[in-house]
């Protein structure tokens, strides 16, 4: 078995209101990665002791959310996203959090949907004056600021990754790996072992957090892709693993998008025995 440092992590259904709780909830699931559970907002003392509790437990706390539209065509949207933003890479940088994490955002209504404008170079340049201005804002000392990987929106690949990464030129820029989300096409499906590999080979040094799920394709004409729980779909874990084993240390694998507990139960179940079969030890 080797050891790789990999961490586990999930949202958690209990109510943690207090740092003793969260840690003792995240004990009782085996997780040694979380979802930050506190908000933009809170009080120092609040962040202090959360951080206080998952360091003597051994937890580290992976992202915290800022989904939002940067990109908004409506003005006030798109001012409060980057507000929020600022707000959220802010906490993740005082609580310790290996990065903040949010979407580029779209040019159209829907903050997370397709649109045409979205893979046009001057949605890319429009991303790279987002991003800037939320670093900017912040100068982030120890968190990162990230954009999800997503199937009709940049970042979309390893390659348009490392193109914005030259464009935004901003150290405390980093990347988050969702597989699943660059899985957008019959050649990418069948073929998510090369896409793994490709990603993982060329960003790995700078991956904070990696999103866990799966991905089925339906027999219906056209394309059909849904995103189901790990071991129910075609994404090949054993590969996922053991490239996420050859960063540096402590990268988390956080769970998602699943509908309730016992999901999140199976999912975790499916991901450790997994890594077992590739020899592969979660701490």
């Amino acid at each position: 078995m080797v050891e790789a440092r990999l961490r586990l992590g999930a949202p958690i259904f209990d109510d943690c209101g207090d740092p003793d709780t969260w840690i003792g909830a995240l004990r009782r699931k085996g997780y040694t990665a979380a979802y930050c559970p506190l908000q933009a907002g809170v009080g120092d003392g609040l962040v202090r002791a959360y951080e206080k509790a998952a360091a003597e437990a051994g937890v580290v706390i992976a992202e915290v959310g800022a989904w939002s539209n940067p990109l908004s065509p409506n003005e006030d949207e798109r001012r409060d996203a980057l507000c929020k933003c600022q707000e959220q890479l802010a906490l993740a940088d005082s609580i310790g959090a290996r990065c903040c994490v949010n979407i580029a955002g779209s040019l159209g209504q829907r903050w997370d949907g397709p649109h045409a404008a979205d893979l046009l170079p001057a949605a890319f340049d429009l991303i790279v004056e987002s991003v800037r201005a939320i670093i900017d804002a912040v100068k982030p000392s120890r968190s990162y600021y990230t954009l999800e990987t997503m199937p009709w929106m940049y970042p979309d690949s390893a390659d348009s990754y490392l193109r914005l990464i030259e464009a935004v030129s901003r150290a405390r820029f980093a990347v988050h790996f969702d597989p699943v989300n660059l899985i957008c096409s019959p050649q990418r499906y069948f073929d998510n072992r090369r896409v793994i590999q490709d990603f993982c080979r060329k960003l790995g040094s700078r991956i904070r957090s990696c999103h866990g799920k799966d991905v089925a394709m339906d027999t219906r004409f056209l394309t059909h892709l849904d995103e189901v729980r790990p071991g129910l779909g075609h994404l090949d874990y054993r590969i996922l693993l053991q490239e996420l084993a050859r960063l540096e240390p402590d990268v988390p694998l956080m769970l998602e998008h699943l509908p309730g507990e016992e999901d999140y139960d199976l999912a975790a179940a499916y991901v450790r025995a997994a890594a077992h079969d590739a020899g592969i030890s979660f701490c």
